[in-house]
């Protein structure tokens, strides 16, 4: 299993904004993916910005490649990311997943 782990940031008062934006494009695109075995948004305020976390789950490379292309590590972006956020990493992280206790993940 690969977990793929990207971060961004919105300024405070567009928090709750962006998390509804996130729901309907990139947590829609990711569950919709074959391969995809569930979705986390974290946020946290610190300061003047809300900090965006999102953790996913994927059976493998290539269910990661089916969502975010052959170059899978670029971040993916939506047409809106301009105008919400104010901070943002290009790349997303992958780690194979050694270790899961809990509930079977979706």
């Amino acid at each position: 299993m690969i977990a793929r782990i990207w971060k961004g940031a919105v300024r405070k008062q567009d928090g709750d904004a962006y998390a509804q934006y996130m729901q309907e494009t990139g947590v829609a695109g990711y569950a919709r993916t074959p391969g995809n075995r569930g979705v986390w948004m974290l946020r946290r305020n610190v300061d003047d910005r809300t900090e965006f976390i999102m953790f996913t789950l994927w059976d493998s490379l290539e269910a990661v490649k089916a969502f975010a292309g052959d170059d899978y590590e670029t971040a993916v972006f939506y047409p809106q990311d301009e105008r919400f956020l104010v901070d943002r990493e290009l790349t997303a992280a992958h780690y194979e997943v050694d270790t899961h206790t809990g509930p079977d993940v979706a």
